[in-house]
């Protein structure tokens, strides 16, 4: 029994008569509603709650009423993890990598970093100021399946709820991202896909942009198609060059991340299909 703060978070197919139902059972089990979202995709005909609640609760007893009135296809998750388990994938950027590590170390982060595993070593100095273990995983001489079968066996050690590429700059294969579905949550600049390849920062000096940006997305099969997540601007001018604009991008790239990770730490995110919806 327990009388702390829980959160309820329930998707389904829409019905007339879901949010009557899910309350009136909290009413029941004399539980005090402290914030409530909802939301109707119209176009999917689903449904989206995510619910604060207070109050003394039989786990147990709870799950099975909401089961009970819920149509069968329901996804119901009482009181998800609160501090989530992640494992960092870095390759030689220290942007994303610092400002994260500087965030754990101060509990801003609703998350445990238990690991960062990189393929170049540059990075492991930094690391280990914060006495975080590292692994450097080179993918030199290996093939894309044996360089990630390396890295399964790395992460095998730690059994991560979430892994985050904090600027990891190999593509995943499908079979890799198979083994963390909707789990695995990416950081990158969005002038894709105007600007692929090497020096985008340039590419878009070149062509004179007003606006540059970051997208935070979870990763799917589709290279940097995922769900997105969250996704910011910063307006520029002719007066930067191709190198300030680069810095003034991990700049945004780094806060973008940072919002993202604490929109999926903190549980207020429903994946349907390859969209999100965020309370």
């Amino acid at each position: 029994m327990s009388a702390e703060a829980h959160v309820l978070l329930i998707d389904c197919p829409d019905q007339i008569g879901l949010v009557y139902s899910i309350t009136s059972i909290l009413y029941r089990h004399a539980l005090n509603i402290l914030k409530n979202d909802e939301f109707v995709d119209r176009h999917a005909n689903h449904f989206f709650m995510r619910t604060e609640f207070s109050g003394n609760i039989d786990t147990t007893e709870l799950l099975n009423e909401l089961h009970t009135q819920m149509p069968p296809e329901a996804n119901i998750v009482l009181n998800p993890r609160k501090r989530k388990d992640i494992v960092l994938l870095v390759t030689k950027e220290h942007h994303c990598l610092g400002d994260l590590l500087l965030r754990y170390a101060y509990d801003e982060l609703d998350a445990n970093i238990l690991a960062v595993i990189s393929n170049h070593n540059v990075l492991q100095p930094l690391v280990a100021k914060f006495g975080i273990p590292f692994h450097y995983i080179s993918h030199e001489h290996r093939t894309r399946p044996e360089h990630e079968e390396a890295i399964h066996k790395a992460l095998a050690i730690y059994q991560p709820e979430f892994l985050v590429l904090a600027k990891y700059m190999r593509v995943l294969t499908p079979e890799f991202v198979a083994h963390y579905p909707n789990k695995i949550i990416n950081i990158h600049h969005s002038f894709l896909p105007a600007f692929i390849g090497a020096n985008p920062y340039r590419q878009a000096f070149d062509r004179g942009v007003k606006i540059i940006g970051a997208t935070a997305h979870f990763v799917n099969n589709n290279l940097d198609e995922g769900p997105i997540i969250h996704q910011d601007t910063i307006p520029v001018t002719h007066r930067l060059s191709s190198d300030e604009m680069a810095r003034a991008g991990k700049d945004g790239e780094k806060i973008v991340l940072a919002r993202a990770l604490k929109l999926v730490f903190q549980d207020r995110i429903f994946i349907h299909k390859n969209k999100t919806i965020i309370f």
